[in-house]
């Protein structure tokens, strides 16, 4: 395992990004605090918080009604996602006229690798990409820039004097700085991990660091632990790439749809979106899962197996034979909080084998479906909007259905 000895990795973290991004964007916003929600509804929770409302004591997931009790002049935004995602290539643009970027890790994270010329100027190259930001975004959407010689410590670094800060973690100082953070500073050190690391006697980054590799693989139970041991000393870790595994799409649900009808009609624009995502990556699934949750986020669960399949109708179809089995065995008004539809068990379209037996009328229907998903999803990127589709199209609540950002997805354009 290689062991760098320079900073190898920069990487750009930006402050309370939604609700900054809505400050760059409507100036009269600028110095207030400012909450993004989802849906415009009392009973929904903050997807982020701008520094003014974080130092109100206001924090991400605070529920709408609790914050205005707590801090009246709040200003309330619903989320635009198309606006942050239009944002984003804008940054990843700028950030490209100092360095190239190597990941985008999320909406408001990206990484940039160091040649060894650069690593002697990395302090100044991070000053660099913080300027022009402030000069071709706007001094308003402020970044982080942490510097190490893995993405890890890179990361760790950036989060060590938010907002607005720019830190080197060296390998020649490790552990140094660490060890003053807590565990729960540490990506990768979860809820689950946390507890058996204390039951294991680690309470601090100390005791961490005092690890073995093989110990921290044991109480992870996977190599995950030693990956992060790798990490922390500061050796270069490359991940292997991963496999996509399913396509599925996820939604509270507003107040006066948590019945299985609402449910139902949600249920088949987040398959219709997913469906459509899966086709323009070149997959079919051979299995579709449904999940049905309620207040305690208990919930009842199904899939249906399928032959390779990747067209709307069919998967429309075997949605409703689902919703089917949940009216016979649920109780009578039973309320759902959220509903999640998944398309998994993946095939790749260039590797399903032709069928023999193509010439049949169920062939020929089959590929006349195939086609006319293609041809909507053609129309409906084309214009932007849903044009075609099959069936009954419901228009959710808030929004996005299917082009919401994740942690780990920001959406296309054929998304929104």
């Amino acid at each position: 395992m290689r062991k760098p000895d320079g900073l190898e990795r920069l990487y750009v973290d930006f402050d309370s990004f939604f609700a900054s991004a809505e400050q760059h964007l409507q100036p009269r916003l600028r110095g207030r605090p400012v909450g993004v929600i989802p849906i415009d509804s009392e009973h929904t929770g903050l997807i982020a918080v701008s520094r003014e409302a974080k130092a109100l004591g206001i924090k991400r997931g605070a529920f709408v009604r609790d914050v205005r009790r707590l801090c009246p002049d709040l200003v309330l935004v619903t989320a635009r996602h198309e606006r942050y995602v239009d944002l984003h290539r804008n940054i990843i643009a700028a950030i490209g006229t100092v360095l190239p970027v190597k990941a985008v890790c999320s909406i408001d994270e990206m990484v940039c690798a160091l040649t060894p010329s650069e690593q002697r100027n990395a302090l100044a190259l991070g000053r660099r990409v913080k300027a022009v930001i402030a000069a071709e975004i706007g001094p308003s959407l402020t970044c982080s820039v942490g510097l190490g010689p893995n993405e890890l410590l890179a990361k760790i670094a950036a989060e060590m004097e938010k907002p607005d800060g720019l830190v080197a973690l060296h390998p020649k100082d490790l552990p140094g700085r660490l060890l003053s953070l807590p565990l729960a500073d540490i990506p990768g050190i979860a809820k689950g991990n946390a507890a058996r690391l204390t039951r294991a006697g680690v309470g601090d980054m100390a005791a961490l660091w005092r690890l073995q590799p093989k110990e921290m693989r044991r109480l992870w139970g996977s190599v995950e632990g030693e990956r992060l041991w790798m990490g922390l000393h500061g050796y270069a870790v490359e991940r292997p790439e991963t496999q996509r595994r399913m396509f599925g799409h996820g939604r509270v649900l507003p107040s006066d749809w948590r019945h299985l009808g609402g449910a139902y009609a949600c249920a088949r624009v987040l398959l219709a979106k997913a469906a459509n995502r899966m086709r323009r990556a070149g997959f079919a699934a051979r299995a579709l899962a449904l999940w049905l949750t309620d207040r305690k986020s208990a919930g009842w669960y199904a899939e249906e197996r399928l032959q390779p399949t990747w067209d709307d109708p069919s998967l429309l179809a075997s949605l409703a034979r689902l919703f089917d089995h949940a009216e016979r065995e649920l109780p009578p008004r039973t309320t759902h909080r959220s509903v999640h539809v998944t398309l998994h068990d993946l095939v790749r379209l260039k590797d399903i084998e032709e069928d023999l037996f193509g010439h049949t009328a169920e062939a020929q229907l089959k590929r006349r479906l195939e086609y006319l998903s293609l041809l909507a999803d053609r129309m409906n990127a084309g214009y932007r909007r849903t044009l075609l589709h099959w069936g009954p199209w419901t228009t959710i609540p808030g929004g996005y259905a299917g082009a919401k950002i994740a942690f780990n997805r920001i959406p296309d354009a054929e998304d929104f």
